[in-house]
């Protein structure tokens, strides 16, 4: 999808104005994709702002268009995380429970260092606590990994909404403009 921000999907020369009745053209060329690319967020956003200019030739209506398609995507992007957020929330959870029972498996050997023998008990807290800090650790890396990708899916849907304003809000016109 990325790849797509680079490309001049709709061929807008500098300087051309884009009336209402110009959409159809720049349509076709934006379905002229591959099906792969025509899915995609960018082409989906330029396809519903010449819709939207074509049905209501008002520039703010587009860019609200622009602005409400990157914004369902960003949201969509964003509970596709959930599950990554609940794995990231359970690891430390899971963690804790070792730790709870290499703790009361500890407290189950009380009786054999006090006679002396304090091996089991330490085996039992090293459980513990080796429980802990892995989870933890697992947990730091996913937390990271999650806010990267966050952060790419983020940046991307800002770059399309941008790419939108620079390669097509700014050349649409209405006839009130011309005269």
């Amino acid at each position: 999808d990325r790849g797509l921000l680079r490309r001049d999907l709709l061929q807008i020369d500098e300087g051309m104005r884009i009336l209402p009745e110009d959409t159809r053209d720049l349509t076709r060329q934006l379905e002229g994709l591959k099906p792969g690319d025509r899915n995609s967020l960018l082409p989906r956003t330029l396809m519903a702002a010449l819709h939207r200019f074509s049905a209501s030739p008002n520039v703010q209506d587009v860019a609200d268009a622009v602005h409400s398609v990157c914004a369902s995507e960003g949201e969509r992007l964003e509970s596709e995380l959930a599950m990554i957020r609940y794995i990231a929330w359970a690891i430390p959870s899971v963690g804790f429970i070792g730790t709870v029972r290499g703790i009361g498996e500890a407290l189950g050997r009380a009786h054999q260092a006090i006679e002396g023998d304090i091996t089991g008990v330490t085996q039992s807290l090293g459980v513990a606590f080796n429980s802990t800090l892995i989870a933890l650790m697992i947990s730091i890396v996913l937390v990271f990994l999650m806010h990267q990708i966050q952060l790419v899916q983020e940046r991307f849907v800002l770059e399309a909404r941008g790419y939108c304003e620079e390669n097509l809000i700014r050349h649409l016109h209405t006839r009130s403009v011309e005269s």
